[in-house]
Parts: structure tokens; C-alpha cells; sequence
């Protein structure tokens, strides 16, 4: 390394895109701005605001653009990280909601829907939500849940 200055992250400050940040990389620590930061590895900043709770991020300037970068540098870590919150289509709604809604409100047809129509690649649930999701449908319509779905609930 040469004489490039650090910056090493202060969980006190709220960051910018403009502002320097030094994250520890495989090739070392690396000084980039915290919007390059969001192209190059945004998994590992993501993991910096929500996980670890050390960065703090402006939400309009920082945040919002780095939801849109996961979405397309990882989908799959995009997915885990939304769950409910994934806006899905749906039958019966002309655009795109919340998965969560079908979720609460409608238990058996988004059972039918995420698990029998083979959608489980739009929406992650946890297996807590999954136990939920198998519990309600059990209670409604035992009849319509694949076996190993009644047999987690055993």
C-alpha cells in the first residue's frame, strides 16, 4: 500500500456517497468513496448497515440506490434480505404488492400460490414464516398441504 490515506469507518458518523471509507478487502484494506463502494461490493456494505449495525448511511443518498444495486449484483441476497417484503405479482391484483399481504390475508392461496405454483424462487421465507404459513393452511385446508410441509409441523 502506498501512501493512500485511511478512513477508517466511525459507527457515530452517517456517510455520504461522496465520503471516504477504508474497508478491509481480500487484497487488503481499500480506500474508496462510500458510492463507489456501492458498485463495487455491495453485499459487504449492506452487511455493514444491517447486520454488524457500523455504518450508518444517508437513507435517500446511500440507501435507496444500494436496495437497487443488491437487487441486480446479488438477487439471491436480495431476496433472503426482503422476504414479506418483496413486491410480487399476484393473482388478483393489478400490480405488483408486498408479499407479506397475500401472506396475512389470504394464507391458503398464497400457500397454493408459493409453494404448489412453484414460485418459491420470488420469496424467501424464514422458516419461522414458513412454520406460520403451514399452521394456518393446516388449520384451513389440511388437505391441500404437501406432505413434507405437514411433516415440519410435527
Amino acid at each position: 500500500m502506498t501512501s493512500e490515506e485511511l478512513f477508517p469507518l466511525d459507527p457515530e458518523k452517517i456517510y455520504y456517497s461522496s465520503d471516504e471509507l477504508t474497508l478491509e478487502t481480500e487484497n487488503g484494506p481499500q480506500t474508496m468513496k462510500v458510492g463507489a463502494w456501492l458498485n463495487t461490493d455491495p453485499v459487504l456494505i449492506h452487511r455493514l448497515i444491517i447486520r454488524d449495525k457500523t455504518l450508518q448511511v444517508n437513507q435517500i443518498e446511500v440507501y435507496m440506490p444500494l436496495l437497487s444495486k443488491l437487487r441486480r449484483a446479488d438477487p439471491d441476497y436480495y431476496r433472503k434480505f426482503m422476504g414479506l417484503q418483496m413486491i410480487i405479482d399476484y393473482p388478483g391484483y393489478s400490480t405488483g404488492i408486498k408479499a407479506k399481504i397475500p401472506f396475512e390475508n389470504d394464507p391458503v392461496g398464497f400457500y397454493k400460490w408459493w409453494r404448489k405454483g412453484k414460485h418459491e424462487d420470488k420469496v424467501h421465507l424464514s422458516l419461522g414464516n414458513r412454520i406460520l404459513l403451514f399452521q394456518k393452511v393446516s388449520l384451513m385446508e389440511p388437505k391441500i398441504m404437501l406432505k413434507k410441509d405437514l411433516e415440519i409441523l410435527k
